[in-house]
C-alpha cells in the first residue's frame, strides 16, 4: 500500500470516528432516518463516501488477484476479507441517513432510501460473500479464490447498479 494511500485510510477512520463520537454515536440500522440539518446531511453523505473509499482500497487488489493481473496473495485476501466484513456491518448505519431534503454532493439515488431493506440485504451478501472468500483462504482452495472474490465484487455491483448515480 503506498504511503499516501495509507494517509488517506487513517485519515478518513479518524475523522469518521470523532465526527461519530461527536455526533452522539452510530445511526440505528435496519430503518433510515432523515438528516436533522444541512450539517447533518453533509456529515452523513462524508461517512458514507469515507466507508465506500474504505471498500473500493481493500478491493482493489483483490479484482487485480481476480483478474490475472496480481498473484493470489493469500495473506491479502484474508486481511481484506476480514476488512469487507467490518465494513460491510458498518455500512446500514452509515446509508440509513437519507439525505435527500438537502442539497449534497451525493452519488446515491433517491431509490437507496426508498427501499433500505433491499439495500440491507445487499450489505449482507456482501458480508456473506466476504466470509466465503475467508473460508476459501483458510482452507488454501486456490480453485476457489478467483469466485470467492468475484461474489464479493458482485455484492459491490449489484447495489451499485441498483443505488449509485451513473
Amino acid at each position: 500500500m503506498s504511503k499516501n494511500l495509507g494517509k488517506i485510510i487513517k485519515t478518513t477512520l479518524a475523522t469518521a470516528a470523532l465526527a461519530t463520537c461527536l455526533a452522539g454515536g452510530a445511526i440505528a440500522a435496519t430503518e433510515t432516518s432523515e438528516a436533522s440539518s444541512e450539517k447533518h446531511a453533509k456529515a452523513a453523505t462524508q461517512y458514507r463516501q469515507a466507508i465506500f473509499q474504505l471498500v473500493r482500497s481493500n478491493m482493489g487488489p483483490l479484482g487485480g488477484m481476480a483478474k490475472g493481473a496480481l498473484p493470489f496473495d493469500e495473506s491479502v485476501m484474508m486481511t481484506n476479507g476480514v476488512r469487507l466484513e467490518q465494513l460491510a456491518d458498518m455500512m446500514s448505519d452509515y446509508l440509513s441517513v437519507d439525505t435527500r431534503k438537502f442539497d449534497v454532493d451525493t452519488g446515491a439515488k433517491d431509490a437507496m432510501w426508498e427501499n433500505f431493506s433491499d439495500v440491507e440485504s445487499k450489505i449482507a451478501a456482501l458480508k456473506e460473500a466476504s466470509m466465503g472468500l475467508q473460508a476459501a483462504v483458510k482452507a488454501g482452495d486456490e480453485s476457489a479464490y478467483r469466485s470467492a472474490i468475484g461474489k464479493v465484487g458482485a455484492s459491490c455491483k449489484s447495489c451499485h447498479d441498483d443505488y449509485k448515480k451513473d
